[in-house]
């Protein structure tokens, strides 16, 4: 049964961005090869952390939204865990009112981007 994900991770500060888009790609690419259909990515940017994960304070933020089997979520986090670029991550299964409420709060900023360009 297909699902729909939510994947955010933090890569290390230390990545140039060249790097992080490498990073980025990679994962997507992993999905798409995998069977996911990706609904929306989203670049966080660099943020402080509210601890030090492996000495560092701070780290590049990135989320994407998905559609996929449920087996791919264990083959992505191992994934994951094997790359050292990566401090954290977190991935969960979205319901019928979290797709509501990203689709909605996605539709309100499109609209907010399109007022300010008249």
């Amino acid at each position: 049964m297909v699902n729909q994900y939510e994947t955010v991770f933090i890569a290390t500060p230390v990545l140039s961005d060249e790097q992080m888009k490498e990073t980025v790609k990679k994962y997507t690419d992993f999905l798409t090869e995998h069977g996911a259909e990706i609904v929306y990515t989203n670049n966080w940017g660099m943020r402080k952390l509210a601890y030090p994960i492996k000495k560092k304070s701070s780290g590049f933020y990135y989320l994407i939204e998905f559609k996929a089997e449920g087996s791919v979520i264990a083959d992505l986090e191992v994934a994951y865990k094997r790359d050292e670029r990566l401090l954290r991550f977190l991935t969960v299964s979205l319901d019928k009112h979290a797709i509501a409420y990203n689709e909605k709060k996605r539709a309100a900023k499109k609209a907010a981007a399109e007022s300010t360009q008249e």
